[in-house]
């Protein structure tokens, strides 16, 4: 979210309002720590691309539309097992390429400072605090004293390139549809379940659709972030001990502080770029070493790499043709091999 506002050229007021709106009903439907988070595809082309504002709130509408169709008519359940979860890797793996390399671009003019930053924010993950925080928090600090860039003073590249309808169809929300059928419906419902037991019954794929869909299509046009729930984000707040719907709406209410505060968002243009580097960087690891990537079988490892590489040469949409098509010759090998035995 973070990025997004400094790097991606959004509005913070409407970011953050939109966060905490959906935060505080997230907290009132599921009455569980379910999570909020940025649809991370379109997070990442916004990083590496020149992307419209304009193109960023039409991909909103358009996946808050198609989920909101696929969970009012019950396909949702049916359609999250057709993305190949190889594809899906590989889309995970070169987005994920691609944030890295903002990251080591925002940290190579301090790598002294870049080195200490991360150091320090693995340090506070691998403690069980609230990583982000105080990482946050020591960073402004930091910047403050020692007179760090802030990364605020970072350049916006002017939006440019295709028409918005083309960027935020093929760009932006079907590569985003890719990744938020499995992590932020399938997969999210699971770890809950998982986590809470019975009492998460009522966080099924078809109801996450839903509370997406539904979402979006009413905050995006007003210049929200495209937002969806996640796996990652569910693991992450029952690790640090959220248990109940109330620490969802907490959050909400102090984002929307800080949005309406005067000047209160103004404190984001405060923390340096190497801090900002260093939490992308952590982030784009997240994303591109994901458990499918480990769990993948021997065959499809082709198949994930040929997926990443295209969404680093091409962009996100070629990734999920290329390969949709190299899985597509993958299965089909691996049957003749079999009929052969």
């Amino acid at each position: 979210m973070i990025a997004a506002v400094l790097l991606g050229g959004l509005e913070p007021g409407p970011v953050l309002l939109g966060f905490a709106a959906f935060y505080v009903f997230t907290g009132l439907v599921y009455r569980l720590p379910v999570p909020v988070q940025p649809m991370k595809a379109i997070v990442a082309v916004m990083l590496v691309s020149a992307v419209p504002a304009g193109a960023v709130a039409l991909a909103g509408v358009l996946v808050g539309a198609v989920l909101l169709v696929l969970g009012a008519s019950g396909w949702i359940d049916r359609l999250v097992r057709l993305v190949p979860g190889s594809v899906v890797a590989g889309l995970q793996l070169g987005l994920g390429l691609m944030l890295a390399m903002i990251a080591l671009d925002l940290m190579a003019e301090a790598p002294l400072w870049s080195g200490a930053a991360l150091g320090v924010l693995l340090a506070l993950i691998w403690s069980g605090w609230p990583a982000a925080l105080v990482f946050l928090g020591l960073a402004m600090g930091a910047g403050a004293v020692f007179g760090l860039p802030g990364a605020g003073a970072l350049a916006v590249v002017a939006p440019g390139g295709p028409d918005v309808m083309t960027i935020a169809i093929r760009d932006l929300a079907l590569p985003q549809l890719a990744l938020t059928l499995t992590n932020a419906v399938l997969l999210t419902s699971i770890v809950m379940k998982d986590g809470f037991g019975a009492r998460a019954d009522r966080v099924t794929p078809r109801r996450l659709a839903l509370t997406s869909g539904l979402a979006n299509l009413c905050l995006a046009p007003f210049g929200a972030l495209p937002m969806c729930h996640g796996a990652g984000g569910a693991v992450a707040h029952r690790r640090f001990g959220a248990r109940t719907g109330g620490a969802p709406v907490m959050m909400g209410a102090a984002l929307a502080v800080l949005a309406l505060l005067p000047g209160g968002y103004a404190a984001l243009a405060l923390i340096p770029a190497v801090a900002l580097g260093a939490l992308l960087l952590v982030a784009s690891a997240d994303l591109a070493i994901s458990r499918r990537l480990f769990d993948a079988m021997p065959s499809c490892r082709p198949v994930i790499a040929v997926t990443a590489v295209a969404v680093v040469a091409w962009n996100p949409l070629a990734g999920l043709v290329l390969g949709t098509l190299a899985e597509i010759v993958r299965k089909a090998i691996v049957r003749r091999l079999f009929a052969r035995v």
